[in-house]
């Protein structure tokens, strides 16, 4: 069996981003104490969950993929000999802005990027505001712990990114979110475990907990945890987190089930893209 001990955090806004990059080191401290060889943080790690409202001063949240946050903690990747993924908010070019995850290998190298490609403009959910749609498509990296894609947050409800992932060849989809309660909770326990079969990989599901009252007072919303892990045949691996309180999941994943899982059902074998006439073939 080929083995991978992987982490994932959820936690709520503490106040002020100085505070939050400690919690987060501390979450990759304590990860690999655990034996983590991957960690991966909630969407938009460092700060709020800013698209709760509209206002500029959030923009001055946003840093280049290979910034002073980045390079922060691709040094503490190369310290604990971790594979990281860091949701941050990205400047791609003066007034230019991205929703991002930066993958950074267990050397310390900074691998590469995927920019949020599906971007909500609705209550309390004001993205549109502060980033453009990606476009980087849908990369997938080779790293020490296997081939890595990203998706974020309300992207997970859109299946041709996760094909997408698929097809470029993931083992390994990590997907960290800031999600709230409403519409979502259902979707929300469906959803990663049907990509995870449909494509036949692992889907690894961080998301904030808590309400952040102490950034948006009564405009807060309540984020629900419960971050998950998947295996490629739609199980949760352990226990999905708290609903409530902030958590470290460390869980072991047997990529093996990968292609066990591709073995068995010939879905990729089967895919009939020259009839799906409404969508890109591919």
């Amino acid at each position: 069996m080929s083995i991978v001990r992987v982490a994932i955090s959820q936690t709520t806004w503490t106040g002020d981003k100085e505070s939050m990059l400690d919690r987060h080191e501390q979450f990759a401290r304590d990860a690999a104490a655990q034996g983590a060889q991957a960690m991966c943080f909630q969407e938009l790690f460092y700060g709020p969950y800013f698209g709760i409202t509209q206002d500029k001063k959030y923009y001055r949240y946003a840093e280049a993929a290979d910034g002073p946050i980045v390079q922060r903690f691709a040094a503490l990747a190369k310290e604990l000999g971790q594979v990281m993924i860091l949701p941050i908010y990205e400047e791609a070019e003066t007034g230019v802005y991205y929703n991002t995850s930066v993958l950074v290998d267990a050397d310390g190298t900074i691998l590469g990027t995927y920019r949020k490609n599906h971007l909500p403009h609705l209550e309390k959910f004001w993205e549109k505001f502060y980033f453009r749609p990606g476009n980087l498509g849908y990369p997938v990296f080779e790293t020490a712990i296997g081939k890595v894609g990203m998706y974020i947050c309300y992207d997970r409800h859109f299946p041709e990114g996760w094909r997408e992932l698929g097809l470029n060849g993931a083992h390994l989809v990590f997907n960290p979110n800031a999600t709230k309660p409403g519409l979502s909770n259902r979707l929300w326990e469906v959803e990663g475990p049907c990509a995870a079969v449909a494509n036949g990989y692992f889907v690894l599901q961080p998301n904030r907990v808590g309400r952040e009252d102490n950034e948006y007072g009564e405009e807060a919303v309540d984020f629900y945890g419960t971050s998950q892990v998947i295996d490629p045949r739609g199980n949760f691996v352990g226990e999905r987190g708290s609903s409530e309180k902030e958590e470290l999941l460390v869980r072991d994943l047997d990529l093996d089930m990968v292609q066990q899982m591709r073995d068995d059902w010939q879905f990729y074998r089967d895919r009939r893209p020259d009839t799906y006439t409404r969508i890109p073939q591919a």
